[in-house]
């Protein structure tokens, strides 16, 4: 990509209005050309594969795949794509988990368009954008001392006793009244903060270290 190439950018949110919203912003500069829009984490694999954009705006909690497993799938088949996370959620293990993904940015959806065109531009030189919040969650948990209930979060300690209670994913969804991927976000961060593969692995672990009351 020459200097005077538009940025090749893709779009990935489940909501139809926040990508034409999107879009028309996008539209409005000459630098910046849109080339496909996704509307959950697993079109944005097979669109990547595809039109090879320069740039994702990747939402996180989508339907079919969420934006962190995308993030991540995409960057390891292809680093070169510049993935900026853009979402309405600034809680720490989302910021950390789409940062470890390979998100080269993390943006909430309040972001003015001057400054969502920087981070465009600054992705595609290399350069990292976070959003005040997202950089203050992050320096939160730096400060934070290390405690033995393996950094859970209160959400993930929460959907880790409904695990324990035999509850599975879509009636975890239900009891806590959010959507069946955000529930599988967080089962997934906690396996990983435990160390562990599988559910029965983590409720074991659970009870015996008494990690949920």
């Amino acid at each position: 990509m020459t200097n005077k190439s538009p940025v090749r950018i893709l779009l990935v949110d489940d909501h139809a209005v926040v990508r034409s919203g999107l879009g028309a912003v996008l539209m409005s500069f000459d630098d910046m050309s849109l080339v496909g829009e996704a509307g959950n984490g697993e079109e944005a694999v097979h669109l990547c594969r595809t039109l090879k954009p320069d740039v994702v705006l990747m939402d996180l909690m989508m339907p079919v795949m969420d934006g962190v497993t995308a993030t991540r799938t995409i960057h390891e088949s292809q680093p070169d794509i510049r993935i900026i996370a853009l979402t309405s959620f600034g809680e720490r293990e989302l910021v950390e988990g789409a940062l470890k993904a390979g998100a080269m940015g993390y943006l909430l959806k309040t972001v003015s368009a001057a400054e969502l065109i920087a981070a465009i531009q600054g992705a595609v030189m290399g350069k990292t954008t976070l959003s005040p919040e997202a950089a203050q969650v992050l320096v939160q948990g730096l400060k934070q001392p290390k405690s033995d209930t393996h950094d859970l979060t209160e959400r993930e300690r929460e959907i880790l006793a409904l695990m324990v209670e035999g509850l599975a994913n879509h009636d975890i969804a239900a009891r806590l009244v959010v959507s069946q991927s955000t529930v599988k976000f967080h089962v997934s961060n906690v396996l990983s903060k435990l160390g562990v593969s599988t559910r029965t692995e983590a409720v074991a672990m659970a009870l015996k270290n008494k990690l949920v009351k």
